[in-house]
């Protein structure tokens, strides 16, 4: 099985660890991984900031780069569902390109449903010495259906003591381009978000989206918390040892 790795801007730029760590999951499940090197951004900012002429051009640019392969798989709900849910629309008014959006969409999924929905991966061979919190980040959560896929790798974790967060479905205020247009209305809610990671108890809060992650982790840091943030897909993949997001190398 040939898969392709959509990296991702914010793993590329600000977390390459968790590329990494896909491609391990991925490879231990049996599949053979690439990562095509003239993959580009996914176009979601421009599609969030209602510029659909150059999300449109973006989405004609990734297509190609990954129609050769069985499966697109991605390390984020909201990349993912910009490829699975919003290219067949972009692109639908297009004769051409509306029949290779959606043969894409139908083989694009994200890393943990991935493994869990499609492989029938049910547990890892991982530690983790903690207790831990869980975000469900809210494109993977209402656009993809991600919420008991991770929780049944993370149960499968030696070590790992899996608290629930506090209206754990809640967005952290991230929302992409939100944050930028709405900074005080996003800047309360990842407020609120970080009292409720404290309030679980947990010493790590994990997601699946690095947007998600930079956000929270920043703002508990400001509040002078010791909670670490990390992507979920480090715990599975045994690879935790780089400093916590937010931290310096």
């Amino acid at each position: 099985m040939r898969v392709a790795l959509l990296v991702t801007c914010l793993v590329d730029l600000f977390r390459p660890s968790v590329g990494f760590a896909a491609v391990k999951l991925l490879q231990q499940a049996g599949c053979q991984v690439e990562v095509p090197e003239a993959q580009t951004c996914c176009g979601q900012p421009a599609y969030n900031s209602g510029d659909r002429a150059t999300a449109q051009a973006i989405a004609r640019q990734v297509i190609p780069q990954f129609e050769a392969y069985d499966y697109i798989v991605v390390p984020s709900g909201s990349c993912g569902g910009m490829l699975s849910h919003h290219y067949p629309a972009l692109l639908a008014d297009d004769p051409e390109w509306r029949p290779r959006a959606e043969h894409l969409a139908e083989r694009t999924y994200e890393l943990v449903s991935f493994l869990t929905d499609v492989l029938g991966v049910t547990q890892v061979a991982a530690e983790f010495s903690g207790a831990v919190t869980y975000h469900d980040a809210c494109s993977g959560l209402r656009e993809l259906g991600i919420q008991h896929q991770p929780r049944l790798l993370l149960n499968s974790v030696t070590g790992l003591e899996l608290k629930e967060l506090p209206d754990s479905d809640v967005c952290c205020g991230f929302g992409g381009t939100f944050c930028v247009k709405y900074p005080d209305i996003s800047n309360r809610m990842v407020t609120d978000k970080a009292e409720q990671i404290i309030a679980s108890g947990a010493d790590t809060v994990l997601a699946g989206d690095m947007g998600c992650l930079l956000n929270m982790a920043g703002k508990l840091k400001r509040l002078g918390s010791p909670i670490q943030a990390r992507h979920i897909a480090e715990v599975l993949a045994n690879q935790t040892q780089t400093p916590a997001i937010g931290e310096p190398d």
